[in-house]
């Protein structure tokens, strides 16, 4: 008898271990393909990334099968220089990786990329399904009618071919070969570029807006369609950025508009993010909210009237407030990402 119960303890064991992995989510990754000129100035600004699980420098888009640096650079082979990003879905979305990417090179030239001119330096966004297909579009739309750039964007947007990765001398070469990629970098052009396009002074040329209803249900998940489009509330202590404490800035899921820091975030036991402040005041709109049997303030982004949460006079000093946020109307940029993300300028809050 005692042999029988040693069995069904060891198999009762097995199973609730069994069980215990199962409830353990592993990540799901997914692709992202871009074209922006020489991948190695394409690698660094992805790999630090929250959620990006690795960068991999390579070709794609030709008609040569496993294609040789040299045969890519002779312009024969109609393959472009690229960089293919795994990352995970949940953690950084799509959408934030193209924001990254427009900020790395210039969209309106069809040429090349700067002093590299050739088919191989063209850029190119290559989706590797139909929903990164649309937010590509939508991406690429937001962009052009933001006012950033004079002349039209040419940067197509292809479906993914073949990736075949480049050598290992040009794995990582930032790393690698950190003096002569600087000088590269700046010999190019390419950080001038970025600092006249994306610098403090273009702050005013930015332009944050509300995209139709059919696209946002493409690029939101049901959640933050729910709490941005329809005035919903996630449930508390169960969301992305309640006890976050990485310093960096948080900005509208919808349009990217600046909205909160965390250095203006506090612990307020009500399980949602909350705020003493705005990074700019003029940047949330406050309404009266009747809902629940009580008078209460809604917060609303300015730009693309999402609709954020509530405020509320029981904070701390010095303001006495608490904005009490929902996570899934918030994306978050670690302070270490603000420059590449194009949010530079807010660098001095955390001086």
């Amino acid at each position: 008898m005692k042999h029988v119960f040693l069995i069904v303890a060891i198999a009762m064991g097995v199973l609730a271990n069994n069980v215990l992995e199962a409830a353990v989510e592993k990540p799901v990754f997914a692709k992202a393909t871009f074209a922006g000129g020489c991948f190695w100035c394409m690698e660094h600004p992805f790999e630090h990334l929250q959620g990006v699980r690795s960068v991999v420098s390579g070709y794609s888009g030709g008609h040569k099968n496993d294609p040789a640096y040299h045969e890519v650079s002779s312009g024969k082979t109609g393959h472009l220089e690229v960089v293919q990003i795994t990352f995970d879905p949940k953690t950084i979305s799509y959408e934030a990786l193209l924001d990254v990417y427009w900020r790395q090179f210039d969209p309106t030239d069809a040429g090349g990329s700067f002093v590299d001119r050739g088919t191989q330096y063209t850029s190119a966004i290559f989706y590797h399904n139909n929903e990164q297909k649309k937010v590509a579009e939508y991406s690429k739309k937001n962009l052009a009618e933001s006012g950033v750039f004079k002349k039209p964007i040419v940067t197509p947007i292809r479906a993914a071919e073949t990736f075949y990765p480049a050598e290992e001398y040009h794995q990582d070469y930032y790393k690698k070969n950190p003096k002569h990629y600087k000088r590269y970098r700046a010999g190019s052009g390419r950080d001038g570029f970025i600092k006249r396009t994306w610098g403090a002074q273009h702050k005013a040329k930015r332009k944050y807006s509300k995209s139709s209803d059919e696209e946002l249900r493409q690029l939101l998940t049901p959640l933050q369609y729910q709490v941005t489009q329809e005035e919903g509330t996630e449930r508390p202590f169960d969301n992305a950025y309640w006890n976050n404490k990485e310093s960096g800035i948080y900005v509208d899921v919808v349009s990217g508009e600046p909205l909160f820091s965390s250095i203006h975030k506090f612990k307020s036991g009500t399980g949602w993010p909350s705020f003493t402040q705005p990074i700019d005041p003029e940047n949330i709109i406050e309404k009266v909210d009747n809902r629940l049997w009580s008078t209460r303030t809604e917060l609303r982004s300015k730009g693309a009237d999402s609709h954020l949460g509530h405020v509320f006079k029981d904070g701390p000093k010095p303001t006495g407030l608490r904005y009490c946020i929902n996570s899934a109307s918030l994306r978050f940029i670690p302070r270490g990402d603000l420059e590449k993300a194009g949010y530079g300028e807010y660098l001095s809050l955390f001086k």
